[in-house]
């Protein structure tokens, strides 16, 4: 194992994080066979004083674990001169088996835990706790991805080694390569930026719509997600391009790097904030009927569409923009 300030930030953070939220999942298991508001019990107002205690001390381990994503990335990119042939962080992530794995179940743990934060803060929002068994059963789904994270996590750290060959980018994300990266890549310019340009104008249209009038939740959602996977498609495909300002240079990670202006972190959180901001409308939908909520929800979606938007419409003018300033010209 390399001991590294950002390695040994993430390894305490991600056990701290699994810990509570295992822990948080072990109450919500008493919550959703015990809980019942109507009820004077003793155990009722146990479970009452314990879980505001819970929730509140999960959102900020949560919080942290958003940005435990970005801190990977960061720390993946800023070793990658340790190993023979990385050039950023893909060929530190390509030094084991686990790197790839760790960074899909960061980003899927991002995204549930994004959920689960807009969960909770409608919950909170009730005066008799209406989303109590949601937000805990959400947090029994979520438990299990963010112990794998923490297992595969430590399984990749501990297997760096400073001896080891690893592949470059211009490697790994070209089309003599194997693999998905092959088949994006595959794709042609014109068809890959319509597809962008069209998910991303439904997404933005369906978002406006909800929040002008409150209509079209299920719509946001789905195209939010869809637009999600068209962008980091389009990533790969061309967008990247245009920031190396090289036909041939599809690595999505070196845009993270100086000489880029470390573009793409902004890239990547705008993008996944307004994936969960999407998606979080359709998650808060089939709760409007809470009697508790029946305004408050409505409220809640209209705010989240409106930031989606906006996060949407910024990735998209950084993206403009850079294929404006770009030297690169393709048709």
């Amino acid at each position: 194992m390399i001991l590294n300030p950002g390695i040994l930030a993430l390894f305490i953070t991600s056990l701290l994080i699994s810990l509570m939220t295992i822990y948080a999942a072990c109450h919500g298991i008493q919550i959703l066979r015990r809980w019942d508001i109507a009820s004077g019990s003793e155990l009722q107002l146990i479970l009452e004083r314990r879980t505001y205690l819970i929730s509140t001390i999960v959102t900020y381990f949560l919080a942290f674990q958003l940005v435990s994503l970005f801190l990977f990335i960061q720390t993946a990119d800023s070793i990658c001169h340790l190993f023979v042939g990385a050039m950023c962080a893909v060929g530190t992530l390509t030094v084991n088996s686990f790197g790839y794995p760790t960074l899909l179940l960061k980003v899927l743990t991002f995204i549930i835990a994004g959920l689960w934060l807009i969960l909770n803060y409608a919950d909170n929002r009730g005066y008799d706790y209406p989303l109590i068994r949601a937000k805990y059963l959400l947090l029994l789904i979520l438990a299990p991805f963010v112990l794998a994270e923490t297992v595969v996590q430590c399984f990749y750290f501990f297997g760096l080694t400073p001896d080891i060959i690893t592949s470059c980018c211009g490697t790994l994300y070209s089309q003599s390569a194997r693999g998905i990266a092959s088949e994006i890549l595959a794709l042609p310019v014109i068809p890959a930026k319509i597809l962008f340009s069209v998910s991303m104008l439904a997404t933005c249209a369906a978002g406006m719509r909800l929040f002008l009038n409150g209509k079209g939740v299920y719509r946001l959602a789905a195209l939010s997600g869809i637009t999600f996977v068209v962008s980091i498609i389009s990533m790969i495909s061309f967008i990247s391009l245009y920031i190396y300002e090289m036909p041939s240079h599809h690595c999505p990670f070196c845009i993270v790097q100086k000489e880029y202006g470390y573009v793409g972190y902004p890239l990547y959180l705008l993008l996944l904030s307004g994936t969960v901001l999407g998606l979080g409308v359709g998650l808060l939908q089939p709760f409007r009927n809470k009697k508790s909520l029946e305004h408050i929800i409505p409220a809640i979606q209209q705010k989240c569409a409106g930031a989606a938007v906006v996060a949407f419409v910024l990735f998209t003018s950084i993206v403009s923009w850079q294929i404006l300033v770009s030297s690169l010209k393709m048709l």
